[in-house]
């Protein structure tokens, strides 16, 4: 019996700008130097995780937002399989920078990447909803919607079949939802999505998350997008002088 040939390690190569495609300097994103770097550069994606980190205003969610559209995933998260309904557009802030984009890809099997963004959870809930419920009236609230924002997230996140068949899944600052111990198993589904020969593109704060064994940091800040170690990463700087003295920061707030 044949065997079966396990998935490519690099589903997508690089994210790189579709030649000619224009470049405004002063005006955003192109003002933003990781957007200016990744339209200049391209931007290659390792096999397994990657995080992106920053300061709010870097670029971490609107690189992977612009990443997820060129994948062909609605900008307010889901799978390619749930483009219908584009109205769910109409709160997203959308950069433009996908339409100057283009995936290189690697060949092999290929499969729907998957997108979901702690801040657009709910209205892609309401979306399952209403798709379910096609001209039926009120849809009845889904399941999702019944839960907590961390259980809602965490039942996707770890249960979901869109979650466990995508070769490319992209998330956006998924830790703003998760406890301490769910941000540890997510930690861990990632890290069994990379053994699987699947990718992962993440746009984050956590310095529990980014401490993950095998992934790629990159640091995005005023100079571009970096790989930086986890012990340099200035989140974790910031987090390991707060808790070693907590009261010296609220000094300088208060």
């Amino acid at each position: 019996m044949p065997t079966q040939e396990p998935p490519p390690a690099r589903p997508v190569r690089r994210v790189e700008r579709v030649p000619g495609a224009p470049v405004d300097p002063g005006a955003w994103p192109d003002s933003v130097p990781a957007v200016a770097q990744l339209l200049r550069e391209g931007l290659e994606l390792p096999a397994g995780v990657t995080f992106l980190v920053g300061a709010n205003g870097t670029g971490k969610s609107t690189v992977v937002e612009a990443v997820a559209e060129v994948l062909g995933v609605h900008p307010e998260g889901g799978s390619a399989a749930h483009l219908a309904g584009a109205d769910r557009g109409r709160g997203a802030d959308r950069s433009g920078l996908a339409d100057r984009l283009r995936a290189v890809r690697s060949p092999g099997r290929r499969g729907p990447a998957f997108f979901l963004r702690a801040e657009t959870a709910h209205r892609f809930y309401t979306y399952l909803e209403e798709a379910a419920h096609p001209g039926e009236g009120p849809p009845p609230p889904h399941p999702l919607h019944r839960l907590s924002h961390g259980e809602g997230f965490t039942e996707v996140l770890l249960r979901s079949r869109w979650v466990r068949e995508a070769p490319v899944l992209l998330l956006d600052e998924p830790e703003s939802a998760l406890s301490f111990e769910n941000q540890l198993l997510l930690g861990a589904a990632l890290a069994g999505a990379a053994a699987e020969g699947r990718q992962v593109l993440c746009a984050t704060h956590s310095p529990l998350l980014t401490a993950l064994p095998g992934a790629h940091v990159l640091q995005l800040d005023g100079h571009g997008l970096a790989p930086v170690a986890w012990e340099e990463l200035e989140v974790v700087r910031e987090w390991r002088f707060f808790l070693d003295a907590p009261e010296r920061y609220w000094r300088g707030v208060l």
